[in-house]
């Protein structure tokens, strides 16, 4: 059993700044990809950046600038430091990593999401 347990987020005013934490726990052999999404009301799900075990990183354009990416491969946690936010930046972010475990003597991958925290940004 795998979790992704976030925490961070809140309601800010506009120009302010969060920091998103996630944690992952339980079977674990690696994490390759880890990322953040978001999905704001009425809205699909959208990439907002992700980060590869090497730390690579990409960003949505509406974020590069603003949003730093990050994670700490020893605590097996990524972050998404959020400055300058915006009332548009207002959503459900979730946290995404594909994890390698074992499993019946092979070694496979697994898509896990978080369970989700709000981010509220007021103008």
């Amino acid at each position: 059993q795998v979790q992704l347990v976030e925490s961070g987020g809140g309601l800010v005013q506009a120009g302010g700044s969060l920091r998103l934490s996630c944690a992952a726990s339980g079977s674990i052999f690696s994490i390759n990809a880890m990322g953040w999404y978001r999905q704001a009301p009425g809205k699909q799900r959208e990439l907002v950046a992700a980060i590869t075990s090497g730390g690579s990183t990409n960003y949505a354009d509406s974020v590069k600038g603003r949003f730093t990416i990050s994670r700490d491969n020893a605590k097996n946690t990524v972050y998404l430091q959020m400055n300058s936010l915006k009332p548009e930046d207002t959503a459900v972010y979730y946290c995404n990593a594909v994890i390698s475990s074992w499993y019946m003597g092979s070694l496979r991958s697994y898509d896990y999401w978080g369970q989700g925290t709000q981010v509220t940004v007021s103008s």
